[in-house]
């Protein structure tokens, strides 16, 4: 009987302490974001096309704006992205991912992505098209 109280004890001791002790987020280190497009969307070097991406800061000390896209199952990486970082005025509630339009047909890009609470995000970088750099120019 002791030990069967013993039990008893320790189960609603730990169910306790579970309920008392703060939930670990993994996810804040990274910044895990698990994100669904509809239509083909492009990141730099590459086009995703619809369905559903894991997106993550690298898990490096040394360079916090490597944003990792993986596969919607986090088993293949598609891409690390270099990134800049960008501020907001005030925090979203939500994951924010705001896309940017190119002229003619061309595909949605993803400008930047602010995790859920931050002000803080990450903003993506395009090469420029060949030519555009010796227009600008006068060339």
């Amino acid at each position: 009987m002791r030990i069967l109280s013993a039990v008893v004890l320790s189960v609603c001791m730990a169910m306790v302490l579970g309920m008392v002790a703060p939930k670990a987020k993994a996810s804040e280190w990274n910044k895990k974001t698990v994100i669904t497009f509809n239509e083909p969307v492009e990141i730099p070097g590459k086009v995703l096309a619809p369905g559903t991406y894991i997106f993550s800061l690298s898990q490096t000390l040394s360079d916090r704006h490597i944003v990792q896209i993986w596969s919607g199952n986090g088993e293949h990486l598609i891409a690390a992205v270099i990134s800049d970082p960008i501020e907001r005025s005030q925090p979203a509630p939500e994951v924010i991912v705001q896309l940017q339009k190119q002229g003619g047909h061309s595909l949605e890009r993803i400008k930047d992505w602010f995790y859920p609470g931050d002000l803080q995000g990450e903003q993506f970088f395009y090469p420029t098209p060949s030519g555009t750099a010796n227009t600008a120019l006068g060339k």
